[in-house]
């Protein structure tokens, strides 16, 4: 049996599944916050600081009292890791087995990542760690030409090699460079660290991504996984047999969701509240996947030439009343403590802009403390006859 949703209510269930707009979580602070990575599975980080950096964007969007200091805190822990998802990621310490069949692979040769080892360096790199302790990129003494696209030293290369293979684990962060130490001085004990099967592997994939996206296909579960479509293809098959999965249509699209999520469309939505997203978020990582379901065409500008840009360098995705509505690309000046706004670009399908304006002035507030900003200034919006209403709001 295929059940049918409609656009709104696929956007719904989605939304619900993301933890957007965010709800106020009960308990302490550093719990929802945990709560909130375990549930999505991973958050990216980001090295962009035009505002501040994706990580904490996003877990201050599903934790309104988040604190900057908990990701530390929860590395420190030993309850979240740093390691690859589709990007750099923090992920639960829990589901760390499951990063082993791409760690197994890298260190095979099967799969490489950015750099062709040097197993040389790689050894001593290693030798130093363990007789030494934790270390930084920086502690490897380095005056030659720093080479290939990202212009790393080789200690860094062999660094990321054995940090990608398993060897090494980040331990913590000093003003945001890594620390490396060896895995099982990181690893808490209890932890599990068996291979999983390629059976257990397909399953972890849908159930993590059902679990925080609230449908799926094949395609967006597999995305810059590679090698894993046919597999969990299978699985999908085989789930939906054994009645632990639901088959869905929307928009003449099939998609998968456990039957329980279902029961989230009966649960109301937050829709008055505005939420300012990173353009790293978890709801808009698969560009493909935001236009067809929310009808919302994102590209992150920042890597374009200036003269390509249509919305600005950082342009933030704006998500109210249960849809994507507009981009904001800001600025936060740490020197004057001021964000400025540079560009708002309102979607043509958004009609109510006395609304919109309103949730976007209850949300500012807030988003200039996130960035420990006092001041707001704005300069352009899309629309231009909007910007009376943008300015209005920089002087309340």
């Amino acid at each position: 049996m295929t059940y049918s949703l409609s656009a709104a209510e696929a956007r719904k269930l989605i939304l619900h599944a993301q933890l957007l707009p965010a709800a106020k979580p009960a308990g302490k602070s550093l719990a929802a916050t945990l709560s909130a990575i375990e549930h999505l599975g991973y958050i990216q980080i980001d090295t962009i600081s035009a505002i501040q950096r994706a990580h904490h964007h996003t877990l201050w969007n599903r934790n309104p009292r988040y604190q900057q200091s908990q990701l530390n805190e929860l590395v420190a822990t030993g309850d979240v890791f740093e390691y690859w998802s589709h990007a750099a990621a923090y992920l639960p310490m829990k589901d760390y087995r499951y990063t082993l069949i791409r760690k197994h692979a890298i260190a095979s040769g099967e799969q490489r990542h950015w750099y062709a080892p040097d197993k040389s360096l790689m050894k001593s790199v290693l030798r130093r760690i363990t007789e030494e302790g934790p270390l930084m990129a920086k502690d490897f003494e380095y005056k030659g030409e720093k080479l290939g696209e990202w212009r790393s030293k080789p200690a860094k290369k062999a660094l990321e090699s054995l940090f990608m293979q398993g060897d090494l684990m980040i331990s913590g962060r000093e003003n945001f460079h890594k620390v490396y130490d060896l895995s099982e001085r990181v690893l808490p004990s209890h932890i599990n660290t068996s291979t999983p099967s390629q059976e257990e592997y397909a399953r972890y994939l849908i159930r993590a991504y059902l679990q925080a996206n609230g449908a799926g296909n094949a395609d967006e579960i597999a995305y810059l996984r590679k090698n894993t479509k046919p597999l969990i293809n299978t699985h999908l098959r085989n789930m939906v047999e054994n009645q632990e999965l639901l088959k869905i249509d929307i928009n003449d699209k099939q998609y998968y969701a456990f039957p329980k999520s279902l029961d989230l469309l009966r649960k109301p939505l937050a829709r008055s509240k505005l939420a300012i997203l990173s353009p790293f978020d978890n709801l808009l990582i698969q560009r493909k996947r935001m236009q067809m379901l929310f009808d919302f065409d994102y590209l992150i500008e920042c890597y374009l030439p200036e003269h390509k840009r249509q919305y600005g360098y950082f342009s933030l995705p704006i998500l109210w009343n249960g849809n994507l509505v507009a981009r904001m690309d800001c600025k936060a000046d740490r020197k004057t403590s001021t964000l400025y706004i540079r560009h708002l670009a309102i979607e043509s399908s958004l009609k109510n802009h006395d609304g919109f304006f309103e949730a976007l002035g209850n949300t500012l507030p807030d988003f200039m403390r996130f960035n420990n900003c006092q001041q707001l200034q704005a300069d352009k919006t899309t629309p231009a006859s909007l910007l009376p209403q943008l300015i209005k709001l920089t002087q309340q």
